[in-house]
């Protein structure tokens, strides 16, 4: 427990607003504590209470750390390494203590998430969850549609059946193709499995997504805090508990209404556009650093 604060200046805190404007939010109905309309002096424990702004949970316990990390290649996702290898904890520089949620392997990039916050952590890496993590996936030769269809239906692995959320091509160039593949699992090496299980040879894999939070424009070996809408977000993605599993019907049925919709203008079409845009330039860009080194 720790000791009660004027909810505006929690708000304030957490970056939400100034206090003035946090004022504001609470007269006009917008924020709740634990569930019940805030009231304007109102005070609150930030280790304890639950904080909500316009129906999403506002992280006020200064106590909780989020960050994300873009890892490279050749880091290893652990806190200690007992042979010695360099490790994603060498790039980040906090004086707090930070785990890894899940891992990357070795060879491995892209988008690792980092918290102190154990029970978020837990929900997220759970499969019951079914949280979606994205991945760019760059593999050798032109990529058939039977292939991509296989893929779709779900491939038999060593611990089961693994059926991903989508697999679409985002490009292709210089006899390779650029695949994105979402799953919901996060099994160990699920993706370079699933790739190799179709007899796809994967040369780079990049995560570039994860419940909703996307790595964009940050570069590699770099870190950053999670904004408050970001850290909303992955509240937002475990807030409908466990989910069944191995339920494949939603990608699939995704993809055909996907398909269904008419041609033109939509907002979702040219947001789907820049973010491929985004992914193809990330893998290009991270293909030519690693060429250069």
């Amino acid at each position: 427990m720790s000791e009660p604060q004027r909810l505006q200046k929690v708000l304030a805190a957490a970056g939400i607003a100034s206090r003035r404007a946090s004022e504001e939010l609470i007269r006009d109905g917008r924020v709740t504590v634990n569930g019940e309309p805030a009231t304007l002096g109102q005070k609150v424990d930030p280790s304890a209470d639950r904080v909500e702004v316009d129906g999403e949970r506002v992280i006020v316990d200064d106590t909780r750390h989020y960050v994300m990390l873009n890892k490279p290649a050749g880091v290893v996702s652990t806190v200690d390494d007992p042979e010695g290898r360099p490790t994603v904890m060498d790039l980040i520089n906090l004086p707090v203590r930070l785990f890894p949620v899940g891992r990357l392997d070795q060879d491995s990039e892209g988008l690792l998430l980092l918290t102190n916050d154990g029970e978020l952590a837990h929900a997220l890496l759970h499969p019951s969850y079914a949280v979606d993590r994205t991945y760019v996936v760059l593999v050798d030769g032109q990529v058939q549609r039977a292939t991509i269809d296989q893929l779709r239906a779900g491939v038999e692995l060593d611990d089961g059946r693994a059926v991903p959320r989508r697999v679409r091509v985002l490009g292709e160039e210089g006899g390779r193709t650029l695949l994105e593949i979402v799953v919901a699992e996060g099994r160990n090496r699920e993706v370079r499995r699933l790739a190799g299980a179709v007899g796809l040879h994967v040369r780079r894999l990049a995560r570039v997504a994860y419940g909703g939070v996307e790595l964009g424009e940050l570069r590699q070996g770099k870190w950053r805090p999670l904004t408050t809408r970001e850290v909303a977000t992955l509240h937002r993605a475990v807030a409908g508990g466990p989910q069944a599993r191995g339920d494949s019907s939603t990608s699939r049925s995704t993809d055909k209404s996907t398909k269904r919709r008419p041609r033109g203008d939509s907002p979702t079409r040219g947001r789907r556009a820049d973010r491929d845009e985004r992914r193809r330039r990330q893998a290009a860009e991270q293909s030519d650093r690693s060429r250069r080194r």
